[in-house]
């Protein structure tokens, strides 16, 4: 099972962001992944987003050298078939919705948030439900995750993207409405922040 979910992921990164990263800056020229590596609160939230997916794969490859799930605190009161099904489905579910999010932004998609370059709001599709499907299927991805392994370790893993996640979306708010300006703050009032 270990192995399986360290290739999920191993797979999920590059697909979901690394081949969209590399595609938008071959085909436009334009730099997609722009988190700040300075020390203001930004750049930490960048700098933690980058630990938390060495986290994920420090985990999910221990576990796949055989490390035992008790060294990794097991909640066993949540490990049984229903919810580690749920799990897999979630993180099925999750890479569908984010791909889904991702074609429907095209060459706006970034990692983080891009001042240099003003690209026009997204509404349309997944966008018209969600202002932020991408990062509501990150949070179904780590949510999945912990439920197929409950242990202290992806409880950690789960609670900090939430915490990131939910710091990220309101800073991203917060600029495209100065950026966008009325249009964006139309789109705030008509389209809910998760579902």
């Amino acid at each position: 099972m270990s192995s399986l979910l360290l290739g999920y992921y191993l797979i999920f990164f590059c697909v979901i962001f690394a081949w969209p990263t590399w595609r938008i800056w071959k085909n436009h020229g334009v730099n997609a992944l722009v988190l700040p590596k300075d020390d203001s609160a930004y750049g930490l939230i960048g700098r933690l987003f980058k630990g938390l997916i060495v986290c994920v794969f420090l985990t999910l490859t221990s576990l796949a050298f055989r490390m035992d799930l008790q060294y990794l605190g097991p909640l066993v009161w949540l490990q049984n078939e229903i919810i580690r099904f749920t799990g897999y489905a979630l993180l099925l579910g999750s890479g569908l919705l984010i791909g889904a999010a991702q074609f429907h932004m095209g060459r706006s998609w970034r990692i983080g948030i891009d001042e240099s370059v003003k690209t026009d709001l997204v509404s349309h599709g997944l966008f018209a439900k969600s202002r932020n499907p991408i990062f509501l299927g990150m949070r179904l991805n780590m949510l999945g995750l912990f439920m197929i392994l409950p242990c202290a370790a992806t409880l950690a893993i789960f609670l900090l993207s939430e915490a990131l996640i939910s710091i990220q979306v309101r800073l991203e708010e917060e600029h495209l409405s100065k950026a966008i300006g009325e249009q964006y703050r139309q789109y705030l009032k008509n389209t809910p922040r998760w579902v």
